[in-house]
């Protein structure tokens, strides 16, 4: 089992500045990938970005290309999502997963339990 707890998030202005960190813990020899997603209420869940935990080709979503960086640190079995110039839109519960599946909002090995994101105009 892997167990994934985020931390960072807040309330925050717009146009600040929020970095989530995920620590993974358990079998984290199992880990090869990393993501953040997140849900807004009354909407679907969404991929921001996933990390391969070599480090290559990061994915973002285009709400967020330019804005956000994910990036991972293997000593400390860490992911961050560096978000700047939030907006409004990026309000929402942010999970971390770890093995997401390719292209899919749902489905991965596991989860963690969400931290709260909120930007106030």
């Amino acid at each position: 089992q892997v167990q994934l707890v985020e931390s960072g998030g807040g309330l925050v202005q717009v146009g600040e500045s929020l970095r989530l960190s995920c620590a993974a813990s358990g079998r984290t020899f199992s880990i090869y990938a990393m993501g953040w997603f997140r849900q807004a209420p009354g909407k679907e869940r969404e991929i921001v970005a996933t990390i391969w935990m070599t480090g290559v080709n990061p994915y973002y979503a285009d709400s967020v290309k330019g804005r956000f960086t994910i990036s991972r640190d293997n000593a400390k079995n860490t992911v961050y999502l560096q978000m700047n110039s939030l907006k409004p839109e990026d309000t929402a519960v942010y999970y971390c997963a770890a093995n997401p599946v390719l292209r899919s909002r749902y489905e991965a090995d596991y989860w963690g339990q969400g931290t709260q994101v909120a930007v106030s105009s």
